[in-house]
């Protein structure tokens, strides 16, 4: 019972911290990251893809990206999307079989927005993180034939738990910060 309970938190807080890295890698840098591209929703006959999933990424230049779209009749709903998409104020050019898309330099504001950007999506994914925790700890709590020193341990397995996770999105947040002030 209490094994499962722990367990299963412990599924759940690693795959929000999965997230958390995943929304890290969304927020540019001074490089082109195919990753940064890979969220953005393309209205694709009628039905938003991913547009990894339409589009092979791929980036010869530290601030070009090439996407070469699956299906050529997607071309300018790709374009669209990419044009649409927030924090990439990206420079999208298209010549009929690619979309090439340019990203300017970043100036010491803009690094300072993302900064607060992914602190934001820190502090998103640990709220996630104790808002699992605070469901594990009714689970347990709501354990009847199970002692109180049982669950007393298990609260404390729970506590170390939520810390070691909190501090690797702390840890992914400080590798973040510093890259994207990186110049």
């Amino acid at each position: 019972m209490i094994s499962d309970v722990l367990a299963d938190t412990k599924d759940k807080m690693a795959k929000a911290l999965e997230v958390a890295k995943d929304d890290f890698a969304t927020v540019r840098t001074g490089r082109a990251n195919p990753l940064m591209f890979q969220k953005i929703l393309v209205d694709y006959y009628g039905s938003p893809t991913p547009l990894g999933q339409l589009a092979s990424l791929n980036n010869p230049e530290a601030r070009t990206l090439i996407v070469t779209p699956f299906d050529k009749t997607a071309l300018k709903e790709i374009e669209k999307a990419i044009v649409a998409a927030p924090n990439l104020g990206a420079n999208v050019g298209n010549d009929g079989e690619i979309v090439r898309v340019t990203l300017p330099e970043l100036t010491q504001d803009r690094r300072k927005e993302f900064v607060k950007i992914v602190r934001d999506k820190a502090e998103q994914a640990k709220v996630a993180i104790r808002n699992i925790r605070r469901k594990a700890k009714d689970d347990l709590d709501s354990l009847k034939e199970v002692g109180e020193d049982e669950i007393a341990r298990a609260e404390k397995d729970l506590e170390a738990t939520t810390k070691t996770h909190v501090d690797a999105i702390d840890d992914a947040l400080k590798r973040k910060e510093a890259e994207l002030l990186e110049v």
